[in-house]
């Protein structure tokens, strides 16, 4: 941590505060404050667009030790509000090592703080829930401050993340099946695995309908992961419906997996912490294995809400026993909770996309 950087405070809506170190583009943010727990991957955190509206803190307390590079961003920028680091290396070491994080940061425009005790607050959390929080570099009115950070609300966060207009992309090699793929705020390695199992994929607005998917004349869909309360999200959610009639093949990630039940009659809630990590254990009923997996969600949709008679809850987190999938019956579609394409973490349910496939063949699963 270098010396030369100016004094930052975290200060978090119950009145805590953590004394620490600018990192990144000197300001002031506000946001909610979330803990991830990955040990790896935090280039892809940094610029997942699940983070929106957030004030990530990564538990890790030794981050950017391996630099940043242009080959792992998940989307086009950081979106996240804010970031904090225990301890943030400032001479990595990597054969694809591009730049330093705080460089990084610098040139996303993205406000962090480092030198504080990621432990305590990541207990703080874990024990009062996910929390508003500020980062501030310089003097500040703590009263005026405490104010904005209690009245603070992440809102339209799909319409912020979504891109205004279609875009495609060919298959690698010989294009076997074309897909819509939602963009509620997609990571790039979804539409990857799609593409390298030879799907020709185009990317559509958060809000396309049901008669300009048929126009597409795609093989199936896919429901993208993305930031904020799925509930928000009336519209996407009543065109689900008539997307679901259509009787294409639907694959649902994250937000998508939550959006798909809502949907469906189903409900969600907001978690106390939520999942954010590369080690989340989830148990797959119907193969009757344990996976771990990758996750970055702070609601989860409440598994007793899905309709038996038309789905059923076929993934539950071995922790705690939130749903973490669910199969439909009325329609060839399948939804989960976590990330299959996450590169940042374990590549343990990578076989989802396989099924996909397999489901726009014909193929029974």
């Amino acid at each position: 941590m270098s010396n030369q950087s100016k004094k930052a405070t975290l200060l978090l809506a119950n009145g805590m505060t953590f004394e620490g170190k600018s990192l990144g583009r000197e300001g002031t943010v506000i946001g909610e404050t979330v803990f991830a727990t990955g040990m790896t991957g935090y280039q892809e955190t940094l610029t997942d667009p699940s983070y929106f509206g957030q004030i990530v803190t990564q538990t890790f307390p030794l981050v950017g030790n391996y630099g940043v590079n242009s080959f792992d961003p998940e989307s086009k920028k950081c979106w996240l509000t804010g970031y904090i680091v225990r301890e943030w290396c400032e001479m990595p070491s990597n054969f694809r090592c591009e730049d330093t994080l705080d460089a990084f940061l610098k040139a996303q425009n993205v406000v962090g703080i480092c030198g504080i005790d990621t432990r305590h607050l990541t207990k703080t959390i874990r024990e009062s829930g996910v929390m508003n929080g500020a980062i501030i570099c310089g003097d500040y009115d703590r009263e005026e401050m405490l104010e904005k950070i209690r009245a603070f609300q992440v809102k339209d966060a799909v319409k912020s993340v979504s891109i205004p207009e279609a875009e495609v992309f060919p298959a690698v090699g010989e294009t076997r099946r074309k897909v819509a793929l939602f963009d509620f705020g997609y990571k790039f390695n979804i539409r990857r695995e799609l593409c390298k199992r030879g799907c020709e994929v185009t990317v559509v607005p958060y809000n396309t309908t049901a008669e300009q998917i048929k126009a597409l004349g795609v093989d199936g869909i896919m429901l993208s992961n993305g930031p904020g309360d799925p509930k928000e999200n009336v519209e996407v959610i009543e065109n689900l419906k008539e997307i679901m009639k259509l009787g294409l093949p639907i694959f649902g990630i994250c937000l998508g997996h939550q959006l798909m039940a809502l949907a469906n009659g189903a409900t969600t809630q907001k978690m106390l912490y939520g999942h954010r990590g590369a080690n989340q254990p989830v148990i797959d009923r119907k193969l009757d294995r344990t996976f771990v997996t990758s996750q970055n969600h702070g609601y989860a949709v409440v598994g007793e809400s899905v309709n038996p008679e038309i789905g059923e809850v076929s993934h539950v987190n071995a922790n705690d026993g939130t749903c973490e999938g669910v199969r439909y019956k009325h329609i060839p579609a399948f939804t989960v909770q976590f990330h299959p394409e996450a590169c940042g973490g374990p590549l343990d349910t990578s076989y989802l996309f396989d099924e996909f496939l397999a489901m726009m063949d014909g193929e029974e699963q």
